[in-house]
């Protein structure tokens, strides 16, 4: 494509409490004129929470767009557009699953939707884990379930868990792992 798409404008057409939606008004290098939907997400972290016998911490909970419960890594936004991805992945951790780590290390950075939305997830991995409390928020009703690497995995091929984040860090685990097994 020796020629390039430009965005001409972009009109907010909501603003909201943890993203913004806009229309972009795009010039094709035909000349032609189109709309496109835009979501604005000032990003996420998530987390990989590894215990000390190797099984991993999901949380089970209902999501709206959905109309359904998931099993997912613990994650949530960010408090600011300028809060570090590592302080929001282990402020998570513990809110959502009641444990909390001093050693997460970044594992992949995911961009969620990258058709209409700008939101980027960083994946940190958590090991050593200590038990603490949930401390969720007053709209949030989390079960907090174990799993094998290998029942996770099996569950992603089954469809059981569609959740890209999930996925992804999930399967970058599992390389991580066979990675450090074969050197």
């Amino acid at each position: 494509m020796k020629e390039h798409i430009k965005r001409v404008d972009r009109i907010l057409k909501y603003k909201g409490s943890i993203l913004d939606i806009y229309t972009d008004v795009i010039e094709t290098p035909d000349g032609h004129r189109a709309e496109w939907d835009y979501i604005d997400h000032r990003g996420a972290a998530a987390v990989v929470p590894v215990l000390d016998d190797g099984r991993l911490l999901m949380v089970r909970q209902y999501r709206d767009a959905l109309d359904r419960e998931t099993i997912e890594i613990p994650a949530g936004g960010l408090n600011g557009w300028d809060e570090p991805t590592i302080n929001a992945a282990a402020r998570e951790l513990e809110e959502e699953t009641g444990y909390r780590s001093d050693n997460l290390t970044k594992l992949v950075s995911v961009v969620t939707a990258v058709a209409f939305c700008n939101e980027v997830v960083d994946v940190y991995l958590a090991t050593d884990l200590v038990k603490t409390s949930q401390h969720l928020d007053e709209d949030e009703f989390i079960d907090v379930e174990k799993y094998t690497l290998d029942e996770l995995k099996d569950m992603i091929f089954a469809g059981t868990i569609q959740d890209s984040k999930t996925i992804s860090a999930v399967l970058a685990y599992d390389a991580l792992l066979n990675r450090k097994k074969n050197n």
